[in-house]
């Protein structure tokens, strides 16, 4: 099965929702930055929280970046979305190793520590939409939730789990993102407060076979769940050699002619997706009559 996301409504437009499976994205994730098991945990439950968040937004060129940064030994998470189901993010430490912690799951929460997320909206505006809070557990659906109410005043419930196999491989990845509309009645708050306690780990409700549309029924199918849409999802990185030379342009002409009498061949890394890009003494002399 290939990673895809649904968006959905229900309660007569009182309740929106959102489900994904990204198995597919967190691995492929984990094979771009070998990535150690608590360090894909952790990507691949933001990549796939802000592929949802980024099918909220309504703009072809809309980009969202989320930014964890914390005072574990991972340090911090970047993930950019946009609306068309496109994810990609990097751990500062990617290769962080950390006991289970009491319940004897992935540690997330103390790789991240303490510290803060940051949410960034570029929708085409002359300024970007910063919406900033403390993590409150580093877990990342807890903070992801507490961001929604503090920020963007919208009282959400965020799902998000990455299961690993013995050999490290990702195994499953998903989560849901349900939220509650202005004008949505104390009857269907109560009733879906009751449903959402009800439910088991996205892990093992996705390790159980149940599709996105499938654990949006458990949740909201009496409250007549309607799929709007449903987009794939997958790790892409937008950079390119092209890319590359227009940074390194960029740079000035006193420091391409710094790189140039160094005499070797320079190698620019792409954070996102780790792609490796040499540029050797020629070229970067031809950049240099470019700038």
């Amino acid at each position: 099965m290939n990673d895809y996301m649904i968006r959905a409504t229900a309660a007569g437009g009182q309740i929106r929702a959102f489900a994904a499976a990204t198995r597919g994205v967190a691995e492929e994730a984990r094979l771009a930055h070998n990535t150690s098991p608590v360090a894909t945990a952790a990507l691949g439950r933001l990549m796939t929280g802000a592929a949802m968040m980024g099918a909220m937004m309504k703009g072809e060129e809309d980009l969202l970046t989320v930014k964890i940064q914390g005072d574990g030994p991972i340090r911090g998470l970047t993930v950019t979305a946009d609306s068309h189901g496109n994810v990609k993010g990097f751990a500062f430490e990617p290769q962080v190793m950390l006991p289970p912690n009491k319940e004897g799951k992935l540690d997330v929460g103390g790789a991240l520590g303490l510290g803060v997320l940051s949410v960034i909206k570029d929708i085409g505006l002359k300024e970007p939409y910063i919406g900033q809070t403390i993590l409150v557990t580093g877990e990342i659906a807890e903070d992801l939730t507490y961001y929604f109410a503090t920020s963007e005043q919208t009282p959400s419930s965020v799902a998000l789990g990455v299961l690993m196999n013995k050999d490290n491989t990702v195994r499953q990845a998903g989560g849901f993102l349900i939220q509650l509309m202005p004008g949505a009645t104390e009857e269907i708050i109560l009733g879906l407060e009751k449903k959402l306690e009800q439910i088991t780990a996205i892990t093992m409700l996705l390790d159980e076979g149940k599709t996105p549309e499938l654990i949006l029924e458990m949740i909201l199918g009496e409250y007549g769940l309607e799929i709007n849409e449903t987009m794939p999802v997958r790790f892409f990185c937008s950079c390119s050699r092209e890319k590359i030379e227009k940074i390194l342009i960029s740079v000035g002409r006193a420091e391409l002619q710094k790189m140039i009498d160094e005499g070797e061949t320079i190698e620019v890394n792409c954070h996102f997706c780790n792609k490796h890009y040499p540029v050797t003494v020629a070229e970067l002399s031809g950049l240099l009559r470019n700038v």
